[in-house]
């Protein structure tokens, strides 16, 4: 059955095919390492290193200071000390081998900083046992290991670790194919197929290689390639790509390209690239921690010298830079951002965002432009009925129930939208019989004893129809329903505008983001959504690289770019893109390549994708802030700068200012509403 929107207005686009994958996101954790390695155990160490701080605290002679009450008994230090050397070691683990990495990396940040706090308290402690002037902070360094535990533990809950998109592509592409030798046939694993091999595929089965169709006459439903709803009909000399449907005939294609030359292959590998290239994206508590690492060691360093230089008492000059390095290790920081991100991360899956990417996520404040994919995106993604002309007296509802008798044989997606909308008009749709495809006319059948058919606009005119549609139902595809050779009627079928686009279209650009349209979809098609929708720009007939350059294009004109879709076809495009924003009823393969999932599949929620990560950005900064400003009071005064004066920070002091700071993160973090 040939409808106006066929194959061939399409066969640009609809030759080559998209498809995706995406390799496993490396989540980076604030502390810019991958922590794939170790981070599953952060939760058994947290508890071990809990039980372990209760005796420590209690055993602490500055906790019992503190609290007015002594413990003390032969063989505390010890157990003090065997206690204190569990947490370091084994709680403490993780962020010693961080610090390992980090070096080595160059690249000093939040493990670095609590290595060193944990390990000064560590050692000066345990020198304090041995005869060394001062209080130990052995119980410094319990809570502090204790709450990093908790604090990474927390964060990478939050971040839903990407699932690799590979099993989705599998399942797409099937792993045998019948090769035909002679008269033979055999069942052979595609990786073993050749260019100018000839494959079988019968009806039903995945396409498992690009190729050529020599032989048969099908639709195909590429529709999980290119996201648009209408399957291509191929024939012979037209090119398929691995990992389509085969619908209806049998198709004898000569094999072009399998393996890492497919189509389907060279997508993934530009997924692959985009993502490796955005994933570097180092976080705003690593910059911040960095800064304080910097700044604890080079105050810590001087403050060893001065006092050594100045003062005839090493052990105080040593228990001025230990009380340095510990205070300028704020808890509060390592859970300034964890915070947020468990906060943001609740809110927004109750509200119907999943955060995938939370760099991305974060950066969504700097969006200025946002791009969306049409089919199933800004439309629904299925054919409705969407006019319905009558001629000749005939009435609608008997229209339908003549078209839906003969389209009732059909698989097609229009025969589909027509058969739902005699359901939904309550239509009783007589049996009919003697069905025929005529291709390039329509399809035929004997209804209540005449030949009805349901025809192509082409067939309809050479009738003596009125074909022409005029402006406003020019983006719809028509079919025409014919009694012997009287045309009764004409059928407009569209994939409908979401209702919610409009507005979603406004609301944006009334913060001033630009909105434009990037579809596989025809020209006029195209421009009739954009007119209708109030676009900014659009761009149509495109493939999947070709979506991803205009991205790319958009962002070397300096623009910071959301990309809205919801097929593997924009699978490269959403990992190019600055955001990557899925609607959640597309294809899973898409959702895989996105930043954020959008689980009402409504266009609206783009801009509260936007204007919530602004706001959880906004959170983190004044964490960050409230984690870190203490220190600008907190280390001179440790370090002993208005000692002259008579002023002196204790480590109980700065622990205080610690614990304030932290309490303040967890409220601040607690007010984070979704907007």
């Amino acid at each position: 059955m040939t409808h106006e929107n066929n194959a061939h207005e399409h066969e640009r686009h609809r030759n080559h095919n998209g498809h995706q994958h995406h390799d496993d996101h490396e989540h980076h954790d604030h502390d810019g390492h991958d922590h794939h390695g170790h981070h599953g155990d952060f939760l058994p160490r947290f508890y071990a290193s809990l039980i372990a701080t209760v005796p420590i605290l209690i055993f602490s002679p500055m906790i019992q200071d503190w609290f007015n009450f002594e413990l003390d008994f032969p063989g505390r230090a010890v157990i003090l000390f065997a206690l204190s050397a569990f947490v370091y070691f084994y709680g403490g683990w993780p962020f010693l081998k961080g610090l390992k990495e980090e070096i080595a990396a160059r690249n000093p940040g939040m493990m670095t900083l609590i290595a060193m706090a944990i390990s000064v308290a560590f050692f000066y402690s345990t020198a304090t046992l041995l005869g060394l002037e001062g209080d130990d902070f052995f119980w410094e360094l319990a809570t502090l290991v204790v709450i990093m535990l908790l604090g990474h533990h927390i964060e990478m809950r939050s971040v839903e670790r990407a699932s690799s998109a590979l099993d989705e592509l599998a399942k797409l592409m099937p792993s045998t194919a019948r090769r035909i030798i002679g008269d033979e046939m055999e069942e052979v694993s595609i990786s073993e197929l050749q260019r100018g091999d000839h494959i079988l595929i019968r009806p039903g089965e995945r396409i498992p290689a690009d190729g050529i169709i020599e032989d048969g006459d099908s639709h195909v439903d590429e529709s999980m390639l290119t996201g648009e709803s209408v399957p291509v009909h191929k024939t012979q000399g037209d090119k398929a790509v691995g990992g389509s449907l085969n619908r209806q005939g049998s198709l004898t294609l000569a094999v072009e390209t399998s393996g890492e030359e497919a189509y389907l292959q060279k997508v993934i590998t530009m997924v692959k690239d985009a993502q490796a290239a955005k994933s570097r994206t180092q976080h705003l508590a690593d910059k911040s921690a960095r800064w304080l690492t910097t700044a604890a060691i080079t105050v810590g360093t001087a403050t060893l010298l001065i006092w050594l230089f100045i003062s005839t008492d090493p052990t105080f000059a040593v228990a001025r830079m230990a009380t340095v390095l510990v205070i300028a290790c704020p808890h509060a920081l390592g859970l300034a951002t964890p915070l947020v991100v468990a906060n943001s991360t609740a809110l927004s899956a109750q509200n119907g965002l999943l955060i995938r990417d939370r760099t991305a996520f974060e950066q969504a404040r700097k969006g200025d432009t946002v791009i969306f994919d049409k089919t199933g995106t800004l439309t629904e993604g299925v054919f409705n009925v969407m006019n319905v002309d009558t001629w000749n007296g005939i009435e609608e509802d008997e229209l339908i129930r003549l078209a839906a008798a003969v389209e009732s044989h059909s698989e097609h997606p229009i025969a589909q939208g027509i058969l739902e909308h005699a359901e939904h008009l309550g239509v009783d749709v007589p049996a009919s019989s003697s069905f025929k495809a005529e291709k390039g006319v329509g399809v035929k059948a004997t209804v209540d004893d005449e030949i009805v058919s349901v025809v192509s606009p082409a067939r309809a005119h050479e009738l003596g129809a009125d074909t022409d549609v005029g402006h406003l139902k020019e983006a719809a595809t028509h079919v025409y329903v014919v009694r012997g050779n009287r045309p009764l009627g004409r059928i407009a079928l569209g994939d409908t505008v979401r209702d919610s686009a409009k507005a979603a279209v406004e609301s944006l650009q009334k913060r001033g983001i630009e909105v434009r349209m990037l579809t596989g979809d025809n020209e006029r098609v195209a421009k009739a959504v954009a007119d209708r929708l109030g676009l900014d720009g659009y761009e149509a007939g495109f493939l999947p690289e070709d979506k991803q350059e205009i991205v790319r294009r958009l962002q070397t004109e300096g623009r910071y770019t959301a990309m809205t879709g919801d097929g593997v076809n924009d699978a490269p495009a959403l990992a190019a893109a600055d955001l990557g924003i899925a609607v959640g009823s597309g294809t899973d393969v898409a959702a895989e390549t996105a930043d954020i999932i959008l689980v009402n599949s409504d266009p609206r929620d783009v801009l509260a994708a936007l204007t919530f990560g602004r706001a959880t950005f906004r959170k983190m900064v004044e964490n960050l802030f409230w984690a870190t400003g203490y220190n600008i009071i907190a280390i001179p005064l440790a370090a002993g700068v208005l000692y002259p004066l008579g002023v002196l920070i204790s480590p109980a002091i700065g622990a205080v200012l610690m614990s304030l700071s932290t309490v303040i993160v967890a409220i601040n973090a607690k007010r984070l509403a979704f907007s």
